[in-house]
């Protein structure tokens, strides 16, 4: 054996031998599960014993969805979370500006503001952002990153004026002349992004470096993420050279499922015509679900709804695509054999979105297609019965709660809001449920995830008592969520998401038993050790 890690409680999330106290490793397998005493025994000279004192072990952490190469990019932007005014965001952005080297092409981008944190509740504009500087183009990106302002000097680069015809799917907003006022949502968004430089092929393999040793410091040793448009260039092929260079070189720090944001039929056919699909890859890097984009945020109230917004009857949202679109990429994607994850917060998009997955399965049934919606916040009783009938996965981010119990019934109204993030409910449904924090959105930190899941409250705990209390989860169904649930959104369960002879040695220490101590304190749990492929890979 080449390590033992002993005296410890292990959950191991498989339901056949749920709980032990070491376990056995050799090369990058499990071997064995049990008893201190019986895994001791197969102890050989080059075994590195690991005393866990009593310590909770775990399988790795693995986020369903997430956006790693957009967060390696953000730890080189202007952090903008926790900015309470619109004055503050200036201070920022000239203290970065000042701080840095500007190389030639230089764009000053920004993210993670968020208006209702603003002592006044308004988005910032152009006219604000050229008080950081009129001589270099800044962009700054929304917390949801569904909405950017821009300054006055990208305005102009970007060649947007009052003459500028809008686009399907997205908007940018004008002043009463007419006049860019810089701030763009969902599809406008590309007017800009497409005139800021790419990094180039090693830059972009040097930043998947520091994130992915980031996310093992917090135990995290499976993602799956969304990064095909990530780059201003929107270079999928880019994306997959830098992961694949770094998978055979040995150096890819974490395992990536790609979920594979094509968000034009174009684009899909083509991807599918170079012999990409869902499924190709290794244990490290694979190919996984076409990832289409289908409505925005609820904070910004771009999130597509059935009704309109409580706080703003004049919109529903913004629908990215029309139901013949959808039908269009669903119906080409699944009949390709590819697996679906798609965004969708808003109740009016997920009706859409399922009545394309409907018309899919009826033209080519599948039994074993797990298509996944993501987010899927805003929901009904007549929408959660459809997860079931169609078999689809609910990749839930329980870390939105901390912003989003305090907006939600502003947003849609007590009565929408009661039927709303309903995941105990889900997983009584019998629906596959798999966690993520959708980081950048928010930090990918996995134990205020479980925290979230668990308490109904926000970082501060409030409410007291949890906001809609009846949908708290158990410990265990949040884990689950964080582990096997998303090892079977991605195909899989039968290689990791338990401490399970055969599988991969993919397991974290923690610093406490979140499943004996009170549920507040879930939050601020330490992860002590992570182990990703048989190897130490990080220790505190």
């Amino acid at each position: 054996m080449d390590m033992i890690l002993h005296n410890g409680r292990i959950i191991t999330m498989d339901v056949a031998f749920p709980e032990a106290e070491a376990v056995a490793i050799r090369g990058n397998k499990i071997i064995q599960v049990g008893r201190s005493d019986e895994i001791i025994r197969l102890r050989q000279n080059h075994t590195e014993m690991i005393d866990l004192q009593s310590k909770l072990l775990v399988p790795g952490f693995h986020d369903s969805h997430m956006h790693l190469v957009n967060y390696c990019l953000s730890l080189h932007q202007v952090d903008l979370r926790g900015t309470t005014s619109i004055e503050a965001l200036i201070q920022k952005g000239i203290d970065f500006l000042s701080s840095i080297e500007k190389k030639d092409g230089f764009w000053l981008q920004g993210r993670g503001w968020n208006q209702d944190y603003f002592t006044k509740k308004t988005f910032p504009t152009r006219h604000d952002l050229d008080k950081i500087s009129a001589d270099y183009p800044i962009v700054f990106a929304r917390a949801c990153g569904h909405v950017v302002v821009v300054n006055s000097k990208a305005l102009s680069l970007a060649g947007v004026t009052k003459v500028t015809p809008q686009l399907e799917g997205g908007h940018f907003d004008v002043d009463l002349d007419g006049e860019p006022l810089g701030i763009f949502r969902e599809n406008a968004i590309h007017l800009i992004y497409k005139h800021i430089p790419d990094p180039n092929l090693e830059e972009i393999k040097s930043m998947i470096l520091q994130g992915g040793h980031l996310a093992l410091r917090q135990g995290i040793t499976s993602v799956q993420s969304d990064d095909f448009e990530a780059l201003p260039g929107k270079d999928f092929i880019k994306i997959i050279q830098a992961y694949e260079s770094l998978r055979d070189n040995h150096t890819l720090p974490i395992r990536v499922y790609e979920q594979c944001l094509l968000p034009t039929l174009e684009k899909l056919q083509h991807f599918m015509s170079l012999g990409y699909g869902t499924g190709q890859g290794d244990d490290f890097f694979k190919l996984g679900p076409l990832k289409l984009l289908c409505d925005g945020s609820l904070g910004a109230r771009t999130a597509y709804l059935r009704e309109p917004y409580s706080d703003d009857p004049s919109t529903c949202g913004i629908p990215v695509y029309s139901q013949d679109e959808l039908d269009h990429l669903v119906l080409t994607a699944h009949q390709g054999g590819m697996q679906l994850a798609i965004h969708c917060i808003g109740d009016g998009i997920m009706y859409m979105v399922f009545e394309s997955i409907k018309k899919a399965l009826e033209a080519h049934p599948h039994d074993n297609h797990r298509h996944g919606i993501i987010h899927c916040q805003i929901t009904d009783s007549t929408l959660l019965n459809k997860y079931v009938e169609l078999d689809v996965i609910a990749h839930i981010q329980p870390i939105f709660l901390d912003y989003d119990l305090h907006i939600v019934e502003q947003r849609i109204g007590k009565t929408r809001a009661k039927t709303s993030y309903n995941w105990r409910s889900m997983m009584e449904l019998g629906i596959a449920v798999a966690c993520g924090s959708d980081c950048p959105v928010e930090p990918f930190d996995v134990l205020p995830g479980i925290y979230a899941a668990v308490t109904r409250k926000d970082l501060k705990g409030y409410p007291s008592q949890g906001w809609l209390p009846e949908q708290r989860l158990s410990v265990a169904q949040a884990l689950y969520g964080f582990t096997m649930g998303a090892a079977y959104a991605s195909f899989s369960e039968n290689i990791k998401g338990s401490i399970t002879p055969g599988k991969l040695a993919d397991m974290v220490v923690l610093s406490q038993d979140i499943f004996t101590i009170e549920p507040d304190f879930i939050k601020d749990t330490e992860v002590l050790m992570t182990i990703l492929d048989g190897k130490i890979v990080y220790k505190k």
